[in-house]
């Protein structure tokens, strides 16, 4: 019986990964559990092992190639003699994660970047389009920004076929507030964790710890408000009050919460405003108020938004969210740059600007109530974090907290140390 070797998914925001080398030949007789080939998701890489004893048959991808999750890359045989058509076996039982329709993008991914013959690097404003009004209705019943639907009909009118498509293509969201729907991955079963990204962030930050906490836990995570697929509010600033709210939404019962910088400002806000919805917190690189050096970097960020590329945006971002070391490896760059690139592209630089609001808004509002938490909590810290360096001080003055001090990681410590913080955070989970 021949066994395939997929593409895999390592989380639940894992939509494809590349093969970055093979390790066998067709033709080669590998052992179950022997490493045959090395993939890279858009956060880590992975060695993958043979599923079973036999003879590599056929390689169907070629090294360096994208593919979506599920995509065959290996067929093995129990014997090299074994008739065996590669093609019939893929096509009767490939299941790849379908890929969204040929010039179709998020909500939030950057408009195609004007020809190089171009005078100036500003993205055009594109041209109002049509919409029938009974999309337009159909649109706001289900919470969907019309600027994010590609229109099929006549000068590109948008007709409601085209926003059903729209909404079957971004699947299930959670309605949370009037108007507001949050896209709410979940992954595992068991007691709830909630997942809850920093800013300009959404849930594949969590990338590294989601497989380690599925193995437990139902572990859901919220992608905050104009983020990734999830509606934006009409206003000003997305407040930390209003993104705790959303969350506390979410919970059919008391959960553990996980969140990092501004995500733990809203966890920390959920936990003082409604402690009887919080089992436990953990709480990476968090503040109480934010240092001039925060928020002077969360303006930039939002102003490199607007202003360039993912990958510029990118590459300004790496100093000061890794530490030392973790810059000195000329790979890991490549991997955390392009992860972050690809973060960048869904999350609008409008939806930054109402976080660094929303953020500058809350700064200092708790200094004084820490000492009223009473959920178990575990504070996560990188000792050279540029951007929240008084994480250790916040954890010393929170009732019972523990502290995780990693040592030469930055503010990105849950990739920096993705294995150290997720074995403190199971702990953590299961200590309750």
């Amino acid at each position: 019986m021949p066994h395939a070797v997929a593409m895999p998914k390592l989380g639940m925001t894992m939509r494809e990964g590349t093969v970055l080398e093979y390790r066998v030949r067709p033709g080669d007789r590998v052992a179950k559990g022997q490493i045959i080939l090395r993939i890279e998701s858009e956060k880590t890489e992975v060695e993958i092992e043979a599923p079973a004893s036999g003879v590599i048959r056929h390689l169907y991808v070629e090294p360096d190639a994208l593919v979506p999750c599920g995509t065959f890359l290996a067929a093995i045989t129990e014997s090299g003699d074994e008739a065996f058509d590669p093609e019939a076996f893929r096509s009767q039982n490939e299941r790849a994660e379908t890929r969204p329709a040929a010039g179709a993008r998020p909500p939030g991914a950057a408009a195609p970047a004007p020809s190089a013959g171009g005078s100036s690097g500003a993205l055009p404003r594109p041209a109002e389009r049509p919409v029938v009004p009974a999309a337009r209705k159909r649109a706001r019943d289900l919470c969907i920004d019309l600027d994010r639907v590609s229109g099929s009909g006549p000068n590109g009118r948008v007709t409601v076929e085209d926003v059903e498509a729209f909404a079957a293509q971004i699947g299930e969201r959670v309605l949370v507030a009037p108007g507001i729907r949050l896209e709410v991955p979940s992954q595992g079963a068991g007691e709830t964790v909630l997942l809850l990204p920093g800013f300009g962030s959404d849930v594949s930050a969590f990338g590294p710890q989601i497989p380690w906490l599925a193995q437990t836990h139902r572990v859901r995570g919220v992608n905050p408000r104009g983020v990734g697929f999830s509606s934006a509010a009409e206003a000003e600033r997305d407040d930390v009050a209003s993104a705790a709210a959303d969350a506390a939404a979410l919970l059919e019962a008391p959960a553990h919460l996980i969140g990092a910088s501004l995500g733990a400002a809203v966890a920390l806000e959920l936990a003082l405003s409604r402690p009887e919805r919080v089992r436990s917190l953990v709480l990476i690189t968090p503040f109480a108020t934010a240092t001039p050096r925060l928020l002077a970097v969360v303006d930039a960020w939002a102003r490199v938004a607007a202003e360039a590329s993912p990958e510029a945006l990118a590459a300004m971002l790496l100093p000061w969210l890794y530490g030392g070391d973790f810059l000195s490896d000329t790979a890991a760059c490549r991997r955390a740059a392009k992860s972050l690139a690809e973060a960048a592209a869904r999350v609008p630089a409008a939806t930054l600007r109402r976080q660094a609001a929303g953020l500058r808004a809350w700064s200092g509002t708790r200094e004084g109530d820490l000492g009223r938490l009473r959920a178990r909590t575990l504070v996560i810290a990188g000792a050279d974090d540029l951007l929240t360096p008084g994480a250790a001080d916040l954890a010393r003055r929170i009732p019972g907290a523990a502290l995780e001090l990693v040592p030469g990681a930055g503010h990105a410590v849950g990739i920096e140390a993705a294995e150290r913080v997720s074995r403190a955070i199971l702990a953590h989970l299961r200590a309750g």
